[in-house]
């Protein structure tokens, strides 16, 4: 019995459980069990009453320790843990894990896992619905002298929404390259105007062509390099001659990402059109040679900020939304606030400050298949 106790003393070093151990403990007590079988033979065959009791008393006594060498109720309940690892030692291949990785914001949004679905339509830029948005400074004759001031009357309260999509036109087994083609349909809605029938003020068109890598770099301070894309860019309000605005531009988009914050970075270069076919010959010096977009994740809520502007002008424009946690189904409360030139199309020279209250179905990295 004395063996049960070193046995004991040497488990608990080692770092077995107490089951473990009451299996040990178990085996050692069969083992002493057949030797009392061998001690009640004997006493048996005593012949004296005095003795035989006595030799049985004896054999009695070894009975207490093997019970209670046997593992308790309370033992037998007590999960299996895993032994301890000693010191220099590797762990046992059975019980090693990974702890998976977070996801990763571009990878879900533009689907770059490799187990992501090859094609299928999904939600690019938010697609939003702004019950009311109020403009302080409403362009109410962008296309003066054609229509003299006097006969546009705009409301500084409108809605407005924004309809985008994309989706993979081909990508590789790894999905580190794709194709995508992209819509978004911008519209700016004299709701409340009854006075002039409710018109569309304006309707900005904006088809896209990319080609998308996934570098997966590690930059360091916990940044990861995650997206590339190179695409052909095409933005219009559709309108013909003297009303039309519109500008073909390449652009180029740098993902990086930590933890819930991603940063898009998008330089672009506008493909000059026939000086006669020009609608807009100074945009750059209003919006500039590129974006940068901040989006950081908070406990379901989104907040993204845009900023840019030309430095040799001086002109520009900022834009910060909030979107909130799912309020009904997977429509989701929005805020957007505008500052700077470049509103919309027909707004491109146009100073405005702008906040508009609504609902949307995404951000800018809420972007999976939806289905209802």
């Amino acid at each position: 019995m004395a063996l049960l106790g070193i046995l004991h003393g040497r488990a608990r070093i080692i770092g077995f459980s107490p089951p473990a151990f009451g299996l040990l403990a178990g085996m050692a007590a069969l083992a002493g069990q057949e030797a009392l079988a061998g001690d009640f033979a004997a006493c048996a065959g005593i012949a004296g009453d005095k003795e035989r009791l006595a030799c049985y008393d004896r054999a009695a006594r070894t009975v207490a320790p093997l019970a209670a060498s046997t593992p308790s109720d309370a033992a037998k309940s007590q999960p299996i843990t895993a032994p301890a690892t000693l010191p220099g030692s590797a762990p046992s291949p059975a019980l090693a894990h990974s702890t998976p990785s977070a996801s990763s914001l571009l990878g879900t949004a533009w689907a770059l896992n490799p187990d992501s679905s090859r094609y299928g339509i999904n939600l690019y830029r938010p697609n939003y619905f702004l019950f009311a948005r109020y403009s302080d400074n409403p362009n109410e004759h962008p296309f003066s002298p054609i229509f003299p001031p006097e006969d546009l009357v705009i409301d500084e309260i409108e809605a407005r929404f924004q309809l985008s999509f994309k989706f993979r036109l081909w990508a590789t087994d790894d999905r580190r390259f794709g194709v995508w083609a992209a819509y978004t349909q911008l519209n700016q809605w004299q709701l409340y105007n009854d006075d002039v029938s409710r018109p569309f003020r304006e309707t900005n068109y904006e088809p896209e062509l990319m080609l998308t890598y996934n570098p997966d770099l590690a930059l360091g301070a916990g940044f990861h390099w995650r997206l590339f894309n190179l695409g052909i860019n095409h933005q219009s309000n559709g309108r013909s001659d003297a009303l039309s605005r519109s500008w073909d531009r390449v652009i180029a988009t740098f993902g990086f990402e930590t933890d819930n914050f991603a940063l898009l970075v998008r330089p672009w270069y506008r493909i000059q059109d026939d000086e006669s076919d020009d609608d807009n010959p100074d945009i750059e010096d209003y919006l500039g040679y590129g974006d940068i977009t901040g989006i950081y994740k908070w406990r379901g809520h989104s907040f993204t900020l845009m900023g840019r502007g030309n430095p040799s002008t001086g002109k520009g424009a900022a834009q910060l939304s909030w979107t909130s946690p799912p309020i009904l189904g997977p429509l989701r409360g929005y805020v957007q606030a505008f500052t700077g030139y470049g509103d919309s199309m027909i707004d491109y020279n146009w100073n405005q400050n702008a906040i508009g209250i609504g609902v949307t179905l995404n951000d800018h990295l809420d972007q999976a298949i939806h289905r209802f």
